[in-house]
């Protein structure tokens, strides 16, 4: 191989006539440990704080505008430097980044948790969120590059998958049960102790991936794509508490769209490509991406948009939402165990979109929640919904990746991932916006609760279709 990577995992004796099922070494669960451990942290980080927000703008003086900044300015790093901190790994090593992220994460956690101040705590996590652009596409290069492509590979992918999606619904339980005993700074302090216990153990396991020379860095491609990522979430963001009229949510959409198109341009005259066009050009890439990108961004829509009509409309305690999104976690840990077993049979593009479309089908059945009741439907339907969202996520990530270099897999986590993050950071202000049109929450919620089975039964008809002819 033209790049050092970690040493592959060995499946163990086998029978030569008879395949033997793939089976993870002890040191390859150890570095699986470590590296789905890191992912899970971030993802906790995306919902922990959900059900605390109220009770954090009381003490520390944060206005309902400011609370929606708790939020940003995690997702604002978090989303728009990932696809740098993907390359740079590439380039420079990717455990040294790892660890350095790690240490960011952990530092800013620390912040967030001591925070005696609105200013100290946004800049907490700020941090947290410029720590998680660094750990999660170079935690994913790592597994991709320690575990070979096939059955391997699959089951890593697929094991990882279910922990991403089960750290935001657990995010959701232990922000609501840690809210209620201890208060909102232990919510803060959980991700302190699991970066500290995740940094001890990483070195110990994890062993250097960097290429052979010192390639120049695409740095007005690194600009333009951070600074159109960056505004494009900003004005999302921004959008969803004051809507599209102000004059700073237009400017920053635009800027972001110019910046984006620029760095397309960039991109097709650079030597040496923060992004390779011609991997963006490939169905798998294209479509498989786009998958993700709606599939997250519809998930964490509905589970937002339920919190609050369980709260808010119900009367439902935070501990007793915890407990409707603790079902869906069990359903999402089901689907772990079962969809690299359809990904076997089925493969992962037909499983993907299939995955779509039954996401899309149980995101509709939520359209009859009523005013008076609708915890058990609220429960069953998004609970299945999220098995479903499970398969996509591992299903994407398996038809993303396939095929692709070990030199260039930091470039194809780094979409994969980037379409997960900017898929949980754009679906709540899209959406969102919707919500506030209609004159009470039952209606709003209805009417994105029908766009988003909408969006995700037209999404997999379409990669259906992409992917046919990529075959």
């Amino acid at each position: 191989m033209a790049i050092e990577s970690p040493t592959p995992v060995s499946v163990g004796p086998a029978d030569p006539l008879v395949p033997a099922p793939p089976r993870l070494s002890g040191r390859a669960r150890l570095v699986l440990f470590v590296l789905c451990a890191a992912q899970f942290m971030v993802a906790l980080d995306f919902s922990v704080l959900n059900v605390a927000l109220p009770v954090l703008g009381e003490d520390l003086g944060l206005s309902r505008s400011g609370l929606q900044w708790a939020v940003t300015a995690f997702a604002l790093p978090s989303g728009g430097f990932l696809l740098l901190f993907g390359r740079i790994a590439d380039l420079f090593g990717r455990r040294r980044l790892f660890l350095a992220g790690l240490a960011v994460f952990g530092l800013s956690s620390l912040l967030a948790t001591l925070a005696w101040d609105p200013v100290s705590f946004l800049a907490g996590r700020a941090l947290q969120g410029l720590g998680a652009a660094v750990i999660v596409p170079t935690g994913m290069s790592l597994l991709t590059t320690t575990f070979p492509e096939g059955p391997l590979r699959d089951r890593a992918l697929g094991i990882n998958g279910t922990v991403l999606s089960l750290g935001f619904t657990v995010g959701m339980v232990a922000g609501g049960v840690l809210t209620d005993t201890l208060g909102w700074r232990s919510t803060m302090a959980l991700l302190t102790g699991a970066a500290l216990i995740v940094f001890v153990l990483a070195p110990k396991v994890l062993t250097e991936s960097r290429p052979p020379g010192r390639p120049k860095l695409d740095v007005p491609g690194a600009v333009t794509v951070t600074g159109g990522l960056l505004a494009l979430i900003h004005s999302l963001s921004t959008a969803a508490v004051h809507g599209f009229g102000g004059a700073d949510v237009r400017i920053t959409l635009v800027l972001g769209v110019v910046l984006l198109a620029a760095f397309v341009v960039v991109e097709s005259r650079a030597a040496a490509p923060l992004v390779s066009l011609p991997m963006l050009r490939r169905r798998t890439v294209a479509f498989g991406n786009l998958g993700g990108l709606v599939s997250f961004s519809m998930m964490s829509t509905i589970v937002f948009v339920l919190t609050l009509y369980l709260q808010d409309l119900l009367g439902l305690s935070a501990l007793g939402t915890g407990l409707v999104f603790a079902v869906q976690g069990l359903a999402s840990a089901a689907a772990g165990v079962y969809a690299p077993r359809a990904v076997g049979r089925f493969g992962a593009r037909l499983t993907l979109v299939l995955s779509l479309l039954g996401q899309g089908v149980f995101i509709g059945v939520l359209l009859g929640l009523g005013e008076d009741s609708g915890v058990l439907l609220a429960t069953v339907a998004v609970s299945l919904a999220s098995a479903f969202h499970l398969g996509a996520v591992i299903a994407y990530g398996l038809t993303v990746t396939s095929g692709v270099p070990d030199e260039e897999q930091g470039l194809a986590t780094g979409l994969v991932t980037t379409s997960q993050q900017v898929g949980v950071t754009i679906g709540i202000p899209l959406l969102g916006v919707l919500s506030t049109t209609q004159g009470s929450m039952l209606d709003g919620v209805r009417l994105v609760v029908a766009a988003a089975a909408v969006v995700l039964v037209a999404t997999g008809l379409v990669v259906a279709a992409g992917l046919r002819r990529a075959a």
